[in-house]
């Protein structure tokens, strides 16, 4: 897609060749994944996507030539910390460091105000975020420039071959020896909150994920503990998930944090000062302070510096 030209014009592609005879729907879930289909579906029907100018149906067939243009219907979207260092940037890959409060996709009420969007802002070309990070995550996030290193990075990422590191705040005294959780991600039954996940050592069966972590104690203050994680596997939350089964809930998590409560109440604007008090962060204490990957017969690094909020609350300078 291209850059905007206006705030009512978001973005514009031209029908390739290899869209011709696809479905609408399908098309824009399989170029732009940051949506889901049905995600999608929603957007054609409520009219945000316009086929030739115009309105149409998701199981409309596409035709080479043909443009689609995406218009957001204004909506005011609530305030993040819209800032990110770029860490490295090559005419096929950036790599850079965002804030713990930015979407890295649009999603919900969310679109100006993510990553993504900012991105593409400043650097006037469609870009792919290839390691999603949740908006409450701080760290290192990798986005492609071209469809082959998009296509490159991918492969990597399927393959469990990127290796990432975190940081992560916790209550309670983690173990001074390493923690090794293999397991299965599944839904929680014993919460009210349909997205929240559980870790467990043993399958439970149905749509159960298997997931694997490494973790290790960094250091101890009073009753929080800084703990680094080594994902083997790329779960929807998965080292929040897992370290709130294995007892140490993550500090400023509404979801795996002390009390899921925080969640809905956050959602609606409901949350109280004794609230704002247990959590101790406004946000969750997940950092993603490392990642390597490889890429044309290279290993490529990148790090990004401990947020002054993390560093402080356990006086961390480096680890």
């Amino acid at each position: 897609m291209s850059v905007p030209v206006s705030d009512r014009r978001i973005a514009e592609t031209v029908i390739e060749p290899d869209g011709n005879g696809v479905r609408l729907d399908f098309y824009l879930q399989n170029r732009f994944r940051y949506r889901s289909r049905t995600e999608w579906q929603k957007s054609i029907a409520e009219g945000e996507i316009l086929l030739n100018g115009k309105p149409t149906k998701p199981s409309r067939r596409l035709q080479t030539g043909e443009r689609i243009s995406f218009e957001p219907k204004s909506a005011e979207e609530p305030e993040v910390d819209s800032s990110f260092d770029v860490l490295e940037e090559t005419p096929e890959y950036l790599a850079v460091s965002k804030s713990g409060n930015l979407p890295c996709h649009p999603a919900g009420v969310f679109f100006k105000h993510t990553l993504w969007y900012l991105l593409r802002e400043r650097y006037g070309e469609n870009i792919h975020i290839v390691t999603r990070l949740d908006r409450e995550t701080s760290g290192v996030a990798l986005i492609a420039r071209t469809q082959e290193a998009a296509a490159a990075f991918t492969r990597e990422l399927m393959a469990n071959r990127v290796g990432k590191r975190y940081l992560a705040v916790v209550h309670g005294a983690f173990p001074e020896e390493p923690v090794h959780a293999s397991g299965w991600l599944s839904a929680d039954p014993e919460s009210r909150i349909r997205k929240k996940r559980r870790f467990t050592v043993d399958s439970p069966g149905g749509e159960a994920e298997t997931a694997v972590t490494d973790f290790r104690l960094i250091a101890r203050k009073e009753d929080l503990s800084a703990v680094e994680a080594l994902p083997a596997t790329g779960r929807l939350h998965q080292i929040r998930a897992t370290l709130c089964s294995l007892g140490f809930p993550m500090v400023g998590d509404k979801l795996y944090g002390l009390d899921d409560g925080f969640f809905s109440r956050f959602v609606t604007d409901s949350l109280t000062e004794e609230d704002r008090h247990r959590l101790i962060l406004s946000r969750q204490a997940l950092h993603a302070f490392s990642l390597e990957v490889a890429f044309r017969g290279r290993t490529l690094s990148f790090r990004a510096p401990v947020p002054p909020d993390l560093r402080s609350l356990m006086e961390l300078d480096t680890f």
